[in-house]
This record gives C-alpha cells, sequence and structure tokens, in this order.
C-alpha cells in the first residue's frame, strides 16, 4: 500500500480494516436511547464494513438489550461495542445487580422477548457474575471485507 499524501490521498476503501475498535456510551435511562443507541451502532458496523444483514441483527440485539437495561436497569446505562478477531461484542451495563434472565412470553405479553431474540441470533449471550452486565457475541466473516 503506498502512503498517502496531500496530493493524493488513500481511498478509505482501501485502508485495512483494524485488529480493534470500540465505541461506548453512557446515558441516563431514557427510552429514547434504544434508537439513539441503535444509530451509533450501526454507523460503527457501516465504518467496520459488515454486512447490512448481519448489521440489521447485531443493531435489533443492541435494542433488546439497551431496552431492558433502561427498563430494568438501576443508574446510567452504558453501551459497549468492540470488535476484535472478526467478532463483535456487545455489553450493556447497568447498577442493577440482579442479572437479566430469558422467559418465556405468552402470546399476549407485550413484553418479554428480547433476551429470547438474542439467544437465537447472537453466537452466545450471557451476565456477567455480579450482574451488571448483559453481553452478546457475533461472528463476523472475513469474506467480501477488504
Amino acid at each position: 500500500m503506498t502512503a498517502a499524501t496531500a496530493d493524493a490521498p488513500v481511498a478509505a476503501s482501501r485502508l485495512p480494516q483494524p485488529s480493534y475498535a470500540a465505541v461506548e456510551v453512557s446515558f441516563a435511562p431514557d427510552a429514547v436511547w434504544a434508537g439513539r443507541s441503535r444509530r451509533i451502532t450501526n454507523a460503527f458496523l457501516r465504518w467496520l464494513k459488515v454486512s447490512a444483514p448481519l448489521a440489521e441483527v447485531i443493531v435489533l440485539c443492541v435494542s433488546e438489550l439497551v431496552t431492558n437495561g433502561v427498563t430494568h436497569g438501576e443508574g446510567d446505562v452504558s453501551l459497549r461495542v468492540r470488535y476484535r478477531n472478526n467478532e463483535v461484542r456487545v455489553e450493556v451495563v447497568d447498577g442493577n445487580p440482579k442479572p437479566a434472565t430469558m422467559r418465556l412470553a405468552d402470546d399476549d405479553d407485550p413484553s418479554g422477548r428480547g433476551l429470547p431474540l438474542v439467544n437465537v441470533l447472537s453466537r452466545k449471550w450471557g451476565v456477567s457474575e455480579d450482574g451488571k452486565t448483559t453481553w452478546c457475541t457475533f461472528r463476523i466473516p472475513t469474506q467480501g471485507r477488504p
């Protein structure tokens, strides 16, 4: 790869993919942050050149975990999305030591489907020992990426 100069910058599409990248944001528990978290994550995944179908799945899981943190957490909520070794790890941290648990929602329940979705869509998911962090991971294929 040639070095960029003021006269001939390297095209962004030719830049190598990073081996590690992360985005993190903390916020007060407000429902508006589910949408903001989706937009932040989507922009980060576009920058990483994650395929649109996979990015949509990751963004959906972010929305579910942030909504759980805002709804059931205590205090501020943090979203951390990290890319390393062809894996994206999503973590949502809140102050509630009671761990998130998966339950089966009845057909007429207005909620309760978030963690089952995360379970089906992610490679792995879990809760930290202190119960304050709920996380999930996704494998990012290397084919088709620069």
